[in-house]
């Protein structure tokens, strides 16, 4: 689980690296320069990644004759599903809109130095849910813990949603102790969510694709269509340098606090309308960071 946050960390110290070594130079080149080396980078891991991992073979017969693929059709069959779905999606939807707006709050509307939007911030953010994931990598689920955990997750994310909207500028310190609670909102949900698609597909991987395969669809187009309403917004409505509207919040405000914090509560109360039934309490086989 922690793979996704040490990637993203790490680009964030790639990023460290190239304003220290090249602050004379413009914005662009920085961030060009960051692009390049992270890709060089991803580039060099691919390729020990395809040369170095070897592939089981299909030899050996399947021990068990009666598995037969599960139809697609079946899933929609399951009220469990769609719920299933629902969380997850409102999940991604928490860490990818709060994402995407981060380094415009904390520059526009905090007024904070450039380093907090592309490090400091995102790095405490992601430290933190780090941290989090690797002190949930061994807990035993069962249905009322997945649930109460999320449900922890999202309380912590709607108190900070809270925060973001209400936080003025002359505080913009306060935005380091709000990183902390996001990053550990974001690891309870994000662990916790995919947990809970473990739970619906079961023992049975047959039709674990289709699954996993949709819910990721899901995903990436509701996050698309929120992210170019929200942004279609901001640009219609932007009748100042610091694009407030007439309550005095700006877009990026609100979709970095409010949109968040309503999909959070959202979430909460479809997972505790969920029946999960148990699921698998053996710790890893391995630990994590062995």
């Amino acid at each position: 689980m922690p793979s996704p946050w040490v990637a993203n960390l790490s680009l964030y110290g790639i990023a460290l690296l190239i304003f220290t070594l090249m602050h004379s130079v413009s914005v662009l080149v920085q961030y060009r320069w960051i692009a390049y080396t992270a890709i060089s980078i991803g580039c060099c891991f691919v390729v020990a990644f395809l040369i170095g991992t070897k592939e089981p073979g299909l030899n050996q017969p399947s021990q068990d004759k009666s598995l037969s693929r599960i139809s697609w059709a079946h899933w929609f069959k399951k009220v469990l599903y769609y719920q299933v779905a629902l969380v997850y999606m409102c999940t991604r939807l928490v860490t990818n809109v709060s994402q995407a707006f981060l380094a415009f709050y904390v520059i526009n509307d905090l007024g904070m130095h450039q380093s907090s939007k592309a490090l400091v911030v995102p790095a405490i953010i992601y430290v933190c849910s780090l941290v989090v994931s690797v002190m949930l990598q061994e807990t035993r689920w069962s249905g009322w813990r997945l649930k109460n955990y999320f449900s922890a997750g999202a309380m912590i994310w709607i108190l900070s949603g809270i925060g973001i909207v209400l936080l003025p500028s002359r505080m913009h310190n306060f935005m380091y102790v709000l990183s902390i609670t996001i990053g550990a909102a974001n690891a309870l949900m994000t662990v916790t969510s995919i947990s809970m698609e473990g739970v619906l597909v079961g023992e049975d991987l047959n039709g674990c694709a289709f699954v996993y395969g949709s819910l990721s669809f899901i995903d990436k187009v509701s996050c698309g269509i929120a992210l170019y309403i929200l942004e279609s917004y901001q640009g219609s409505t932007k009748i100042s340098e610091n694009q407030e509207l007439a309550y005095g919040y700006s877009v990026t405000r609100l979709g970095l606090g409010l949109v968040p914090a309503v999909f959070s509560l959202l979430s909460a109360i479809v997972a505790h309308t969920m029946d999960l039934p148990e699921a698998r309490r053996r710790p890893l086989v391995e630990p994590l960071l062995a």
